[in-house]
C-alpha cells in the first residue's frame, strides 16, 4: 500500500500549495475560483489519505497493548475495527488514483436512431427513449427533446434530446452502442419473434470555450420543416442545416418554429459533435488503442439485448443478465446495469494502476 500512498504524495503537496496560494491573496476573482474548485476536488482525497495514515499508526501502536493484561480486551476490539477499516480506506485511495473523466460532470446529448427492423425498430427506438426519459425523471434530471422524426406507428426514426443535471454523462456514457430487441412485433400477425435494433449515442455537451468555430467555416442552409410522412408543417423556412466545412460535420434542426431558435440549437449540437470527435481522438491516442472491458462505446458495437419472451435484459460487455425487463424499460432498474458497468470500468483502471 505504501506505493499507493507515494502516488498520492504529489496530490497532497498540490493541496497544500493551493491552500497557500489562496491564503496569500492578490488573486483575481476568476483565478481564485479556479484554484478553489481544484482545492475542493482534492479535499476528499487528501482527507481519506490522512484518515488512512492515522489508522495505520493506530494499528502499529496496538502491538504493546495486545500483550498487556489490563488493555488486551480493549486493544482486541480496536484491532478488529482497524482490520475492517484499513482495507476499505485502501480501496478508497486506490479509487482516488483513477483519473476522472473530465466530461463526467457534464450534461449529455442523447441520440437514438432506429436500425435494422423497419417500423419495429422505430417502435423500439421509442421504447429506449421512454426508458431514458423515465431514468432522467428518477435521477431528477431535465430532459429536453431537441429534434425528433416520428414513424407512422408512433415510434422514432431518430430522436435527439439534451439531458441536464448532476453527473449526467458519467451515468449515461456506457449506453452508446447498438441495442437489440427480441419480441413479437405489433406488425407481425403470425406471432413470430423478430430481432431488430436501435443505435444510441451519448455525447458530452460542449461548452462555448471547448470548440472555437469560425463563421467562415460554416455553410448554413434554411428550408421548410417536414412532418411525419414528409408533409410540410411550417409555411416559412424555419428549419436549419449547418455544415462545418473543415470536418464535414452536418447537423439539422427543425423542432422549433423559430429559425433563430433552431440555429441556436443546431450550433450547440455542432459544437458537441466536434468536441466529442476531438475527445475520442485524444482518448484513443492516450489509450494507445487499448479497449476497456466495458467496450469502447463505439456505436457499431452491440452492447445489450432486451428479450421480451423471457423478460430479461442482457448486457453483453459484462455478461450481466437481469430478469427485470419492465423495470429496466421504465428506467427504475437501469441503475443496476449502470452501477455494474461503472464498477467494471473502475476494476479495469485499477488493474492498470496496480500493474
Amino acid at each position: 500500500m505504501a506505493s499507493l500512498v507515494d502516488k498520492l504524495a504529489p496530490v497532497k503537496a498540490r493541496y497544500e500549495e493551493l491552500a497557500a496560494l489562496m491564503g496569500a491573496g492578490g488573486l483575481s476573482g476568476e483565478a481564485y475560483t479556479k484554484l478553489a474548485t481544484e482545492y475542493a476536488e482534492l479535499g476528499p482525497v487528501v482527507e481519506t489519505l490522512e484518515t488512512y495514515e492515522r489508522a495505520v499508526r493506530e494499528l502499529e501502536d496496538l502491538g504493546p497493548l495486545l500483550t498487556d493484561p489490563d488493555m488486551k480486551d480493549m486493544a482486541q476490539e480496536d484491532l478488529i475495527r482497524l482490520e475492517h477499516e484499513i482495507p476499505a480506506l485502501e480501496q478508497e485511495i486506490r479509487l482516488a488514483l483513477i483519473p476522472r473523466d473530465k466530461a463526467d460532470a457534464r450534461n449529455a446529448i442523447l441520440e437514438i436512431r432506429a436500425g435494422t427492423g423497419g417500423e419495429e425498430a422505430a417502435l423500439f427506438a421509442g421504447d429506449l427513449f421512454d426508458m431514458y426519459r423515465g431514468y432522467a425523471a428518477y435521477k431528477g434530471w431535465r430532459l429536453e427533446i431537441m429534434e425528433a422524426s416520428e414513424s407512422e406507428l408512433g415510434g422514432y426514426k431518430e430522436i435527439i434530446a439534451r439531458v441536464s443535471g448532476h453527473d449526467v454523462f458519467a451515468r449515461l456514457k456506457f449506453e452508446s452502442g447498438v441495442h437489440r430487441v427480441q419480441r413479437v412485433p405489433k406488425t407481425e400477425s403470425g406471432g413470430r419473434i423478430h430481432t431488430s435494433a436501435a443505435t444510441v449515442a451519448v455525447l458530452p455537451e460542449a461548452e462555448d470555450v471547448d470548440v472555437d468555430i469560425n463563421e467562415s467555416d460554416l455553410r448554413i442552409d434554411t428550408y421548410r420543416s417536414q412532418g411525419a410522412g414528409g408533409q410540410h408543417v411550417n409555411t416559412t423556412d424555419s428549419a436549419v442545416r449547418i455544415t462545418h466545412i473543415p470536418t464535414g460535420t452536418v447537423v439539422a434542426m427543425q423542432e422549433e418554429r423559430s429559425q433563430h431558435k433552431n440555429k441556436a440549437k443546431a450550433m450547440m449540437l455542432l459544437r458537441t459533435k466536434i468536441f466529442d470527435e476531438e475527445r475520442r481522438r485524444y482518448e484513443s491516442e492516450r489509450a494507445e488503442n487499448r479497449k476497456s472491458q466495458v467496450g469502447s462505446g463505439d456505436r457499431s458495437e452491440r452492447i445489450r439485448t432486451y428479450n421480451f419472451p423471457q423478460g430479461r435484459v442482457t448486457d453483453h460487455r459484462i455478461n450481466l443478465t437481469l430478469y427485470k425487463l419492465n423495470e429496466v424499460l421504465t428506467g427504475e432498474s437501469l441503475d443496476e446495469i449502470v452501477d455494474s458497468l461503472t464498477a467494471e470500468d473502475q476494476a479495469a483502471k485499477l488493474a492498470e494502476i496496480d500493474g
